[in-house]
């Protein structure tokens, strides 16, 4: 639970690879950029975590000595629309990233839940909500309870990830909080954020289904992004004109709601966007 708004990369920033920083170096060079947030890539990983635990635990450590928050992305494998084998394997993967998450101390397990494929809608969900309920009950028998699983609201209309199918799985699944991905929200329905009012209702709708605390501290990715009629195509930075959405259209929302929400940049400078993000709403909460 973040006890502030707090900003940070989807991943290693280039400007550190350049640097030739470690992981364990991240957290402190985070901290140096004023930034204090930051999502562990583990997007291509398999049925085993692909870290040592000592690692995740050092790591999780240096974060917490540098007031960093932590997230971990799962794999980018998770298919929970899939047949029972994809199924089957895609819960060993997210039990996998939700352990290593544990061991770093990090707070969400961000994944995305599937591709509908040949499948109607609602049997897709179907398969994904009872895929979700397995896979708390084995991360309880292993003692992994103290990571949320953040399904992700979805950028194609071929995925499962509308945020109704999202607040509807929070709903239905204990250990689960929403991850509200604004980039997706807007390219999914072509184009959705143009007012502060089309902000405040994604928000208002979160707080009325889950209730105040998931909404105050929701874990949110952000970027501008090109879409087409399949949905995202691809991301951008802040400052590239005739792309949306604004996120100083958020941000008044953000402060008018009083939120404490984990912003995570995807944009393509990913410290750059996030530094930006974090300046534009203390403009807005000291206006």
């Amino acid at each position: 639970m973040a006890d502030r708004p707090r900003f940070g990369p989807a991943g290693v920033p280039p400007g550190f690879r350049a640097l030739k920083a470690t992981l364990m170096d991240v957290p402190r060079l985070l901290r140096e950029e004023g930034l204090d947030a930051f999502e562990y890539q583990a997007v291509r990983w398999g049925v085993k975590p692909q870290i040592r635990r000592e690692d995740a635990e050092k790591f999780g450590l240096k974060a917490k000595e540098n007031d960093v928050l932590l997230s971990l992305h799962a794999s980018y494998f998770i298919n929970f629309c899939g047949d029972k084998e994809t199924i089957e394997a895609s819960k060993t993967r997210l039990v996998a990233c939700a352990t290593a998450a544990q061991w770093m101390q990090a707070q969400t397990v961000v994944f995305h839940p599937g591709f509908y494929g040949k499948k109607a809608s609602k049997e897709a969900f179907a398969n994904c909500l009872e895929a979700l309920k397995d896979v708390v009950e084995r991360l309880k028998s292993l003692g992994v309870t103290r990571v949320k699983l953040g399904p992700e609201t979805m950028g194609k209309p071929s995925q499962l990830g509308s945020l109704e199918e999202v607040i509807a799985l929070c709903e239905n699944v204990e250990q689960t909080q929403p991850v509200i991905d604004w980039a997706h929200l807007h390219a999914r329905e072509k184009g959705l954020f143009k007012t502060v009012e089309d902000f405040r209702r994604i928000v208002e709708t979160v707080e009325k289904r889950l209730g105040t605390d998931a909404v105050k501290n929701m874990h949110c990715h952000f970027t501008k992004v090109e879409f087409t009629e399949k949905g995202e195509k691809c991301h951008h930075t802040l400052d590239e004109a005739g792309y949306g959405p604004d996120f100083a259209l958020l941000a008044k929302v953000i402060a008018e709601f009083k939120l404490n929400p984990v912003v995570i940049s995807e944009s393509p400078v990913l410290d750059v966007d996030a530094i930006k993000m974090r300046d534009i709403l203390k403009k807005e909460l000291a206006s």
